[in-house]
């Protein structure tokens, strides 16, 4: 019985991953198309404020059932989760659609680990050979000049990082928080932390650290559907991932996560990107591969 109901929860996790994913790939246009209109860390502003007013209003027709006291871990998942949304929009904003996402899926691969390490979840042989072969996916994206990484290199990585230990902070969240309260505190980090840093790009600026800081410019036109759009799509793939992180393991769910590298190829194209070249696509499925091996027993 009890195997019947772990495997129901997988496949339910499967489907959950599977809609996230392409509801994430959509977010990246949207957010590709904004960027031609402001910095990367409004268009993060504008994904989280209308993700917390859609949740907010979720908590009111369907209160929180759930016991808290964690605050410190709903904080820290939050605020790395939002570090991590910085360098991710930014490298769309400034390299094509499916490269952008592609580091990003660095991040099952972190998630395993930092469940191995974090929650005790076992990994075999397999598993940490599907982390080297995911390392070695990132190698043919980046050229294999690791000496000489672009900014857009080191923060897709990084983003990857960051990712990977906030979906994994979801498994210990969930014992005690309703999956809505994991995402607005998320989302509240994310509207409040570029206020602060727009604030501060009002009186500074720095081509170094511009994925951080910039002033705020008014939308106009266009800018204002493509919002609309970012944060209702951007609220829920994160509800539909946050669902699919609580009921299976991070390895599994992470897999199928991959699903929106395809996604973004398309739409990516559709934005004028061009299609990537045979170095990034065997890195791709170098990193795709490393997603399947990390999930075997």
């Amino acid at each position: 019985m009890n195997n019947t109901h772990e495997q129901n929860n997988i496949n339910l996790a499967i489907k959950y991953m599977l809609i996230s994913s392409f509801l994430f790939a959509f977010t990246g246009g949207f957010a590709k198309e904004l960027s031609n209109y402001m910095s990367s860390i409004e268009v993060v502003f504008f994904r989280n404020i209308s993700g917390v007013i859609i949740i907010l209003y979720a908590i009111y027709k369907s209160p929180l059932k759930q016991k808290g006291g964690r605050p410190f871990l709903l904080f820290a998942r939050g605020f790395i989760g939002f570090s991590a949304l910085l360098m991710y929009f930014y490298n769309i904003a400034n390299i094509p659609l499916a490269e952008a996402i592609t580091f990003s899926k660095v991040s099952p691969i972190f998630t395993a680990i930092f469940s191995y390490l974090l929650l005790k979840e076992r990994l075999s042989i397999m598993a940490w050979s599907g982390v080297f072969v995911g390392f070695f996916g990132v190698l043919f994206i980046t050229g294999f000049d690791v000496t000489s990484l672009d900014k857009t290199d080191w923060l897709g990585i990084l983003s990857g990082v960051g990712a990977g230990l906030a979906y994994t902070s979801i498994r210990e969240l969930r014992k005690y928080y309703d999956n809505k309260s994991i995402v607005l505190s998320f989302m509240l980090v994310g509207t409040i932390g570029p206020i602060i840093l727009m604030i501060i790009g009002e009186y500074y600026t720095s081509t170094t650290f511009d994925w951080v800081i910039a002033p705020f410019v008014v939308p106009t036109g266009i800018a204002w559907f493509y919002i609309v759009g970012l944060g209702i799509f951007a609220t829920f793939s994160q509800i539909y991932m946050t669902k699919a992180y609580s009921l299976a393991q991070g390895g599994v769910v992470g897999t199928i996560s991959y699903t929106n590298i395809l996604f973004s190829i398309i739409i990516g194209m559709f934005l004028g990107d061009m299609f990537p070249t045979s170095t990034v696509l065997i890195g791709i499925c170098f990193i795709i591969l490393s997603g399947i091996l990390v999930t075997k027993k």
